[in-house]
């Protein structure tokens, strides 16, 4: 994805802080966490933290894409989620990390030291009641995924990625995805594999399929256009509220 361009002392310029959790902050409250967040880069490829380390701060990611992925003791690892723009990094009240996040893109994160940032949410419903529907609605997601891995084909599988990230890039926008839209896809093919458990050439030839079909255009590598939405959630098994087509 191509990170905005913001201005990182002025919270009204961020291009994610209607869908943040800072979104419903009042004045005062936007002026407290401004005296504790900072900012932090990462170049794609690049750890943000490791599962068992100390994490002194909470985020929203800015721009840019990062992976969370669990490592087994054989060593083996899976990839078990995506943090994209607007969503949050970090649980409140543990000190400890997780989960291995790693930058997937280049990416930027909005950083509130996490002592104060609880302290916040201790005394600003508008922030903890943010904070509760990001975390059910990142359950919603995880629910939702788990359909997707266990139940679903793999053009299926590669249909309904496509539509999540166009969902959330629309809402970024305040588009309608309904209309058609165009997107920076932030995951290569091998990251994308890896994510929905299939082979780099399942991938290919599957993502090649949807693009001679017409449900979607491809420019260079990562740019696609879903000319039709309806045509593509039809490619990934779910009707046109979300659940599978019997």
């Amino acid at each position: 994805m191509n990170a905005p361009v913001f201005d990182n002392r002025d919270c009204g310029t961020c291009p994610i802080r209607h869908r943040a959790v800072c979104a419903r902050c009042e004045q005062d409250e936007l002026e407290y966490l401004d005296t504790i967040k900072y900012y932090r880069s990462y170049e794609a490829g690049q750890p943000v933290v490791w599962s068992g380390d100390q994490i002194d701060f909470v985020a929203t990611v800015v721009s840019g894409v990062a992976a969370l992925t669990q490592t087994m003791e054989d060593g083996r690892t899976q990839m078990i989620g995506l943090l994209l723009p607007s969503d949050f990094l970090g649980r409140p009240g543990h000190e400890k990390a997780h989960f291995d996040v790693t930058a997937i893109s280049d990416l930027t994160l909005c950083c509130f030291r996490r002592r104060p940032f609880e302290k916040l949410l201790a005394s600003s419903p508008h922030v903890s009641q943010r904070l509760l529907e990001m975390t059910l609605d990142e359950l919603d997601a995880a629910r939702e995924w788990m359909l997707v891995l266990g139940r679903k084909t793999a053009r299926e599988k590669i249909a309904s990625l496509l539509a999540i990230i166009a969902r959330r890039e629309s809402r970024l926008r305040l588009e309608d995805s309904t209309d058609g839209c165009t997107f920076e896809l932030p995951l290569t093919r091998e990251a994308m594999a890896d994510y929905l458990g299939l082979t780099l050439e399942t991938v290919s030839r599957q993502i090649s399929a949807l693009k001679r079909a017409g449900v979607i255009t491809l420019r260079g590598n990562r740019q696609v256009t879903v000319p039709d939405f309806a045509r593509l959630i039809a490619e990934s098994g779910d009707d046109a509220d979300g659940g599978m087509l019997p």
